[in-house]
């Protein structure tokens, strides 16, 4: 059983920087296309970011209103996986989710139980 936890969510004025992380529990980690999606009050949860797996041969992609701002990136040795959110908006107020899916077909199927971050502005 996959379990996410997702750490590093909290207050933030617009303009500045946080660093999420989820920690994976699972014996492939490296087998698994991981995510960040996010839900702001009233709205629907949406993708944020992908890191493939590790031998998928396709790149990190991200959704355009995080582009240039977020990064994604993944430490194998540690089962974790990031995110470096930059230049804050007060629009990337939402709880965010760490998600994991095996390979690189179908819905994300594990996740996590999300962590807060706002943004102030």
């Amino acid at each position: 059983q996959v379990q996410l936890v997702e750490s590093g969510g909290g207050l933030v004025q617009a303009g500045g920087s946080l660093r999420l992380s989820c920690a994976a529990s699972v014996r492939t980690f490296t087998a698994y296309t991981m995510a960040w999606f996010r839900q702001a009050p009233g709205k629907e949860r949406e993708f944020v970011a992908a890191m493939p797996f590790s031998w998928s041969g396709t790149t990190r992609n991200y959704a355009d209103s995080v582009k240039g701002r977020f990064t994604i990136s993944r430490d194998n040795a540690k089962n974790t996986v990031n995110l470096q959110m930059n230049n804050l908006k007060p629009e990337d107020t939402a709880v965010y989710y760490c998600a994991a899916k095996k390979g690189s077909s179908g819905s994300y199927d594990r996740w996590g139980q999300g962590t807060q971050v706002t943004v102030s502005s």
